[in-house]
């Protein structure tokens, strides 16, 4: 396992929300960062992997929306689409409950950047993990909505963000508060969502049309202490989970694979001391490798390399396994 910062000092006090993707010229990583969460000065920083080494972050999106009036980003989410342009989703707004969905696009792996897009009102992109591109073209985003409490539901479009439509919610507030899903592709072509949760658990749905049509949302028994989660397909048919294994606290960090997205295994511990290591995002590389990236204590972004095929998968012991 390799790990390391994507940088070591930068011009803003506190780093949260990474994403990543592999484009044809490397890696890219984006965050918000600025002197705190919901903080008027929070931008959207990109640092790209070239030559084995991260560049400098620079700013690629502010809230800036008129000369006295400037918002905080959120969230950001990149994708970079096969054999096209590299796709950014983030928000941009005064809390969760009223931000609204924005994006960009890049044809030259992150270099350079289209002017910022808002994206139709009650439309929120992709809300914290990468979209799924379906073989018919359309893409597939997990979103969800703050707004009168925490529901999730999945965003459509056909093509790359021009038009969309949106999906019914899929819990009942009554039942779970839950936001923020990930997509895992089974090898039967189900796909399951999976989500995070203020019941102390991980929830879940199915799907076996393509994710038109999901059944109604249930908890795993994953632990989740309020706190982001995602996952990634691997090439060998399992799904990877990465997630903080605590009821009540952002450490540690956990990375874990299933054959079917019910039984699962504990791979590796990325975090385990006292601290607050959250909100992970993760891609299956072309090297055969998984990468992962984190929030360190608000104050920067880890990046994590794996290759699963060289872990041995051992049962999950209850609270903490070992490293």
């Amino acid at each position: 396992m390799q790990q390391g910062f994507i940088f070591d000092a930068a011009p803003f006090a506190a780093a949260h929300a990474s994403t990543i993707a592999e484009t044809p010229e490397g890696l890219v990583v984006a965050w918000f960062g600025g002197t705190r969460e919901g903080h008027g000065d929070v931008r959207i920083w990109l640092s790209r992997r070239r030559n084995g080494q991260w560049s400098a972050p620079v700013p690629i999106a502010d809230g800036v929306v008129s000369r006295l009036k400037r918002f905080p980003c959120w969230n950001p989410v990149l994708f970079q689409v096969q054999g096209g342009p590299l796709l950014l989703f983030y928000k941009v707004g005064p809390t969760p409950s009223r931000w609204w969905g924005m994006m960009m696009r890049s044809l030259d792996g992150g270099s350079t950047w289209s002017e910022p897009e808002r994206l139709p009102d009650g439309i929120y992109g992709p809300i914290k993990n990468k979209p799924v591109l379906r073989p018919d073209g359309v893409l597939l985003c997990p979103s969800s909505c703050e707004r009168q409490g925490w529901r999730v539901h999945l965003e459509y479009t056909a093509d790359l963000g021009k038009t969309w439509r949106r999906g019914p919610p899929l819990n009942r507030r009554e039942a779970f508060a839950a936001i923020q899903p990930t997509i895992l592709i089974h090898t039967d072509g189900g796909l399951q969502l999976l989500c995070r949760s203020r019941q102390g658990a991980i929830t879940e749905c199915w799907s076996t049309d393509g994710g038109e049509t999901w059944s109604a949302m249930q908890p795993t028994e994953l632990p989740n202490p309020d706190s982001g989660i995602d996952g990634v397909s691997l090439a060998d048919g399992r799904g990877l989970l990465v997630y903080n294994h605590a009821a009540t606290s952002r450490s540690p960090l956990n990375v874990i694979v299933s054959d079917d997205g019910v039984h699962w295994h504990a791979l590796a511990v990325l975090e385990q001391t006292p601290g607050e290591f959250s909100y992970p995002a993760v891609i299956a590389g072309g090297d055969g490798r998984i990468h992962i990236t984190y929030t360190w204590n608000r104050r920067r972004i880890c990046h994590v390399a794996l290759d699963p095929a060289d872990v041995e998968p051992r049962p999950i012991e209850s609270g903490l396994w070992p490293a």
